[in-house]
């Protein structure tokens, strides 16, 4: 190629990394660099100056999206760059990310850590479509063929252990007669409730209608991100006007923002804590979580409400996307009853 008189000679890049096609491509842009007067060695050296490495994409783009996450998140997310991403693609201009340098990133760590591994091929993905629409690099790279290249993962589901539905009752009236803790209370609470245990732990005073008998809980603390409002069975209200009593006389006037279930009167308890009320019990096996899918199996098998009933008091996001866009309602009164039978289950022998 002449450049003011002068030979131009490029190298494309290795042949088994650059098609002929795009090959073709990059020919075509140096044509255009010299048509327009510009020297394409001198153009080129540029872009390669300015170009960011992957990592400081990375960063760009983890600062960018971090403000709507939780801190856990936060944390996980930018770590399982630096653990398993940045040493092998880090320094890497990124315009010369493809999916065959993800593939090597992927590689080790795809059967040993296989849920790592996928979601940092979302997360790969993410860094790259941020580099396109803020100009880094000039088209859209597709990832979806990277998991050709790689052995199939055999995912296993791990279902959370869970409590026969036949043996919750005696468990709570046992968990009743046990010493009073903030864990034990939280657990009586997500139990009556069968919401999730960050749903018991995050909760304030102000998402709470004692007289009206509903926990109002802000999509933000849900895992659907859909605002959920949970009817209260006459024992979980008097859990709750017992702990209510119990501020009131600790505090004084109860904040909106006041925690439930907290040690330091700021940050809510442990995941541990609930779980260590289990364990005070000298049962290993049963999980927190593992009550909701106990209720699911008693709402089943001993009550005629339809499923749909149930999924809603769980909070459970319709599947099928046409019957969700239908299904605007949230059968509260239904739930109402339902939770109430639950209780009267759950204290038959009381």
């Amino acid at each position: 190629m002449q450049f003011k008189g002068k030979r131009r000679d490029f190298g494309l890049g290795p042949v088994h990394d650059v098609s002929l096609a795009d090959a073709r491509c990059m020919a075509t842009e140096l044509r255009k660099m010299v048509r327009g007067g510009k020297d394409p060695v001198q153009e080129r050296g540029l872009r390669r100056a300015s170009s960011p490495t992957f990592e400081m994409v990375a960063r760009r783009c983890y600062e960018a999206m971090k403000g709507g996450w939780k801190d856990r998140r936060n944390v996980s997310w930018i770590s399982s760059f630096e653990n398993h991403v940045f040493g092998e693609i880090g320094t890497k201009r990124i315009e010369t990310i493809d999916s065959v340098q993800v593939l090597k990133v992927l590689e080790p760590i795809w059967l040993a850590k296989p849920d790592t591994a996928r979601r940092l091929l979302q997360r790969i993905g993410a860094v790259l479509d941020y580099a396109h629409i803020k100009g880094m690099i000039p088209n859209e790279i597709s990832l979806r063929s990277v998991t050709r290249g790689l052995p199939r993962q055999n995912r296993q589901v791990e279902h959370r252990a869970a409590m026969p539905y036949a043996d919750v009752p005696a468990f709570l009236q046992k968990l009743a007669r046990q010493d009073r803790s903030i864990g034990r209370d939280a657990l009586q609470l997500t139990i009556l409730t069968a919401v999730r245990s960050n749903e018991t732990r995050y909760a304030t005073w102000e998402e709470f209608d004692l007289a009206a008998a509903t926990w109002a809980i802000p999509a933000g603390r849900m895992k659907m991100k859909q605002p959920h409002v949970v009817p209260l069975s006459p024992p979980a209200l008097v859990l709750l006007k017992r702990l209510r009593a119990e501020h009131e006389a600790l505090d004084g006037q109860i904040s909106a923002g006041r925690m439930l279930f907290t040690q330091s009167g700021k940050k809510p308890i442990s995941d541990t804590t609930m779980l260590k009320a289990i364990r005070d019990m000298k049962i290993e096996t049963i999980t927190v979580h593992g009550f909701r899918s106990s209720f699911a199996d008693w709402a089943a098998e001993c009550t005629r409400f339809p499923k749909e009933i149930a999924e809603k008091a769980l909070a459970h996001r319709v599947s099928n996307a046409v019957e969700a866009a239908y299904r605007r309602t949230d059968f509260f009164e239904k739930r109402r009853a339902l939770m109430a039978k639950w209780a009267e289950y759950l204290m038959k022998n009381v």
